[in-house]
């Protein structure tokens, strides 16, 4: 008996890791879908979620009722085009919240908007993007229509351009490599060259430009918080309508935002982290 049992064990442990590989595959899948939703400009249907994801409609069938079992995503409209649901929402809220870095920087966030009188994002590097973990909104009446939560490009934003000038030369040619180089506006940088460039410049001079590059008729300014370790944990921007520039940027733009960077380095002190 004991040695029947022993020729078993093989087979049971590769079962079971044939089974884990199973489940990971399926649970990227949902993922999958659940960032289409997110990253959707309108609320999208089974139809679009397909093509988006290359799924079977069926396949996504089963996601989509499964991610609205668990209250990731509602049905909204006719109850055929969906957004994310409460659920998702409330789980990035304590994210958000409980973040190290946004406990830092919150009161020089506030500190950076009031000098400025402008739109102030917070944002961190994720899977070849930023996203921004924290938004405060500039008191004039136009405002910046993005959100907790936006991705954006690294050539074209201003925080992402700051994040690939702290890099070392291979992650950042990674990344640029990989990056679709989409052209936002007219004056998007698609030629990976200019891009290099600019980031060169960005780099030398220690924060970056959104000339209208990402967003019509937005201007910005962007620079890295470092870690005590010398890596990059997040970038801040100043956003404003182009029209709003005032004469001296340095003083009234650039000088407050490094400062903030500076300040908000200092709290995090040797423990930083996202």
């Amino acid at each position: 008996m004991m040695s029947t049992s022993d020729s078993r064990q093989p087979a049971d442990t590769t079962a079971g890791d044939a089974k884990t590989v199973a489940g990971a595959a399926a649970f990227s899948k949902f993922i999958a879908v659940l960032q289409l939703v997110a990253d959707a400009e309108t609320p999208p249907n089974v139809a679009k979620l397909s093509a988006a994801s290359g799924y079977p409609r069926p396949t996504v069938h089963r996601i989509v009722a499964a991610l609205q079992a668990e209250g990731m995503i509602v049905a909204t409209g006719n109850g055929t085009v969906f957004n994310l649901g409460p659920r998702l929402v409330n789980l990035a809220s304590r994210s958000w919240e409980r973040s190290d870095l946004r406990l830092a920087a919150v009161d020089a966030l506030m500190e950076l908007r009031d000098v400025t009188s402008e739109t102030i994002h917070l944002a961190v590097p994720s899977q070849g993007e930023m996203v921004y973990i924290e938004k405060l909104e500039s008191p004039h009446a136009v405002r910046m229509a993005s959100r907790i939560g936006t991705r954006v490009s690294l050539t074209s934003s201003s925080v992402g351009k700051a994040y690939l000038a702290t890099l070392g030369e291979n992650e950042r040619e990674t990344l640029l490599k990989d990056a679709p180089l989409r052209r936002f506006t007219e004056h998007t940088l698609t030629d990976l060259d200019a891009v290099r460039q600019e980031v060169a410049l960005t780099a030398q001079r220690g924060y970056a430009e959104d000339r209208e590059e990402n967003e019509v008729a937005i201007s910005c300014y962007g620079a890295a918080i470092r870690g005590t370790d010398g890596r990059t944990v997040g970038c801040i921007s100043i956003s404003m309508p182009t029209f709003r520039l005032q004469n001296d940027p340095q003083t009234r733009y650039i000088e407050p935002l490094l400062a903030a960077c500076r300040t908000i380095a200092a709290r995090l002190g040797p423990t930083s982290g996202r």
